[in-house]
């Protein structure tokens, strides 16, 4: 019986892929096999030995210690698109909400006071405040085109809109999805330049921190919409709000409210609305129930951000799952020691992901717990799973 221990509420549906028979869902296990959460932080949180995967029911993953995961050899995997439609949804409505004024209308129209024909009065008096423009003509700039960055630009430009991205890191299958109308920038420096809406879908790392900043706000045209359903820290709020007053940035629509931006008329804040649906709860939770159960009954990996994916059709008595240091002799010393134990190769693959590697072999006969040992003293591997 394998073990799951559950952070914040996880869709039945997702947990209904764990069959009974095989898994016990228990939020107060202290020795559970795997971790599946949502946003719950779990830099403080201490990870028992037992554990073997962590599944984030989301794309981003800074709530979980990856690197300290890694080092002992623990899978942490996410749901990359599984809530794609939803943060797509919200991005249009942000444009929408933006460009025609929506919610300072709204705003308007809750402190008209006095008889029907008096408040009919001020609406006719007080809508010209609020004219606004359309989408179409206008330029669209998406920063990051996996997932979610390429569902937004196909939706974007079937509404007329013009498309320009900027990802030196998109995958292959992203390309494909990806509609060959949008035009591809150099640089987000080019990007910014041209465009009336940008939109960022990028995780927050060291070359992402304030990627839109003060001098990249200077170059944007007059009357910009900045949205930002991304992370925290992509944007510098601070330089926006400065745009804003300078009348540089026509609003600033943002997933991640703050105190200095919450009572700011130009700037819509939303309380991280992103992938709240309960569709794309459902959808990444089925994701990662999947990826974990492919997992730990397997050791195939699919969505991992920190080893690479890996799928093994099994064909021996035994299956060992090793998770080691990308390093030179790492096979050959694994291989040496299963032959030292009388166990014969099946079948194998590895691959790697820039320091890490894993590996998976089939062989012919249950391993000694000696042979096991053995492997785990290899310089370098991190760990080793009988499967």
């Amino acid at each position: 019986m394998l073990i799951i221990k559950t952070y914040n509420a996880i869709s039945e549906k997702g947990l209904s892929r764990l069959s009974a028979e095989d898994y016990k869902i228990d939020p107060e296990a202290s020795n559970p096999d795997a971790i599946m959460l949502r946003s719950f932080k779990m830099h403080n949180e201490p990870v028992a030995e037992s554990v073997k995967a962590i599944g984030r029911a989301g794309a981003g993953v800074n709530n979980i210690p990856v690197d300290a995961m890694s080092k002992r050899g623990i899978v942490v995997f996410n749901a990359p698109g599984a809530n794609a439609n939803a943060v797509k949804e919200l991005v249009i409505a942000g444009m929408l909400m933006a460009c025609r004024n929506l919610t300072q209308a709204w705003q308007y129209t809750t402190t008209l006071e006095g008889t029907d024909e008096e408040v009919l009065k001020a609406v006719e008096a007080g809508k010209k405040k609020y004219v606004g423009f359309e989408l179409p003509g206008r330029t669209l700039g998406v920063i990051g085109l996996g997932a979610i960055g390429v569902e937004i630009a196909n939706a974007a430009y079937a509404l007329g809109m013009r498309v320009i991205g900027f990802d030196p890191t998109i995958t292959v299958k992203s390309a494909w999805k990806l509609s060959a109308n949008v035009e591809q920038m150099d640089s987000a420096e080019e990007l910014f330049k041209q465009a009336d809406f940008v939109t960022f879908h990028v995780p927050l790392i060291e070359s992402t921190k304030n990627l839109l900043n003060m001098e990249s706000l200077a170059t944007m045209k007059d009357g910009s919409v900045i949205l930002n359903f991304a992370r925290d820290g992509i944007v510098d709020d601070a330089a926006v709000l400065s745009a804003i007053e300078s009348g540089k940035i026509h609003a600033y629509v943002t997933d991640f409210p703050s105190n200095q931006l919450k009572d700011n008329p130009k700037v819509i804040t939303l309380p991280h609305l992103g992938a709240s649906t309960g569709e794309a709860e459902e959808n990444c939770a089925v994701m990662i129930a999947d990826q974990l159960n492919a997992f730990l009954k397997h050791g195939n990996i699919k969505n991992s951000v920190n080893f690479p994916n890996i799928k093994l059709a099994r064909t021996g008595v035994k299956r060992l799952a090793i998770a080691n240091y990308n390093r030179p002799d790492m096979l050959a010393q694994i291989s040496h020691q299963l032959g030292q134990a009388g166990l014969n190769i099946m079948h194998m693959t590895n691959e790697s992901k820039g320091d890490l590697a894993y590996t998976l072999i089939d062989i012919d006969a249950e391993p000694s717990n000696q042979a096991i040992d053995n492997i785990r003293k290899i310089d370098g591997v991190l760990s080793v799973r009988v499967i």
